[in-house]
């Protein structure tokens, strides 16, 4: 029943006919590279573990090395396990009338389905690693072998050292979610009950459709949140912002540890942090408006702001002081302490 609101295998197709394969090389070429990049992530495992005081199981999956269309489809699958329950409770909430049927439901879940494949194929062009949490299956830390290509050319960087810089922030999200048993299960709670939340009524769907129709060039203004900030009520922007404190946290982390791994590992770590650093500037004015409309700008921030939270703390109390953010929900930074690491410390520590 769920899955009429988004057709997810429509999703996977739009995706793969909207994406290009990425730089081109030979196939000998993209063997060696798949074939790296792996090496790469096995190396990162240890000079992590060191760094983060944090350690991956020895019985943890290997890194997946993956091509966009593949990333495109682990990621529906993954949407699909996050929002099916949510799309459950939704009809639960509203009553069996509210739930489309025959052809509606059909052409309803391949609008949301082509919706769906559009942003996954934008976004596999964009994202170089991620640790797929994949609800209800096997999490998996994945790697965009054209995008880590690509992006190494543009920047004229070494490539065996872009490789290792990139994998050890990666990595740095596996520890995170294999050192922490709790935490995967958290993050998809909190998802799946946001998701809910948001979920509106006839009422309120039609005064979301006057909001956006007044304010969505706000969404392309620099410092925007995207469109989610003009749909939200105050207590889903609080829930929001309670998820978004958790995942500047995750982010940031990784950025500070595979910066501090860098100089003893990363000969070129300095060249390669400052010159992807102005990359991120320098998107074009589409790319920009996009990025403004999905929020991902607002991602950006949550690098800087968690990865000065991060090194406020570790200056107060040290890697293993910080690490207790890692004891349970409750020791997770608020909204207002990310900004300010000093409460968090007073809170946590005393």
């Amino acid at each position: 029943m769920s899955n009429s609101y988004v057709d997810w295998e429509f999703a996977k197709t739009t995706g793969r006919t909207l994406v290009n394969a990425g730089p081109s090389v030979s196939a000998d070429e993209a063997a060696a590279e798949v074939g790296a990049i792996r090496e790469a992530a096995r190396k990162a495992h240890g000079p992590v573990a060191e760094t983060s005081q944090l350690r991956t199981p020895d019985d943890a999956p290997e890194a997946l090395v993956v091509d966009r269309p593949t990333w495109i489809a682990m990621n529906a699958d993954s949407m699909g396990a996050m929002l099916n329950p949510a799309f459950e409770q939704i009809l639960t909430k509203r009553g069996p009338e509210a739930a489309p049927s025959g052809l509606g439901a059909a052409i309803g879940g391949k609008v949301t389905g082509a919706e769906a494949g559009a942003l996954l194929a934008f976004m596999s062009s964009k994202v170089l690693g991620q640790y797929d949490l994949a609800p209800g299956g096997t999490p998996s830390l994945l790697l965009v072998a054209p995008n880590l290509l690509q992006v190494q050319r543009e920047l004229d960087v070494d490539a065996a050292d872009f490789r290792a810089w990139v994998c050890m922030h990666e990595e740095t999200h596996r520890v995170q979610f294999t050192a922490v048993p709790w935490l995967r299960d958290h993050m998809v709670a909190e998802a799946r009950t946001l998701a809910t939340e948001m979920a509106p009524d006839q009422d309120r769907l039609q005064e979301l459709t006057k909001t956006l129709r007044e304010k969505l060039p706000e969404a392309f203004t620099s410092g925007s949140s995207g469109i989610t900030d003009l749909v939200m009520t105050a207590e889903q922007r609080e829930k929001l912002a309670e998820l978004t404190a958790v995942m500047s946290l995750l982010e940031g982390h990784a950025d500070v540890v595979m910066d501090d791994v860098g100089p003893a590992h990363i000969p070129t770590v300095s060249e390669i942090r400052a010159k992807f650093t102005e990359r991120r500037k320098g998107a074009g004015a589409l790319d920009k408006l996009l990025r403004r409309l999905l929020g991902l700008e607002a991602k950006m921030r949550q690098y800087r702001d968690g990865a000065a939270f991060v090194r406020g703390v570790q200056e107060r109390v040290g890697v293993e002081g910080f690490n207790a953010v890692w004891t349970s929900p409750e020791t997770l930074p608020r909204p207002l302490e990310i900004t300010d690491p000093a409460a968090w410390v007073t809170r946590v520590h005393g």
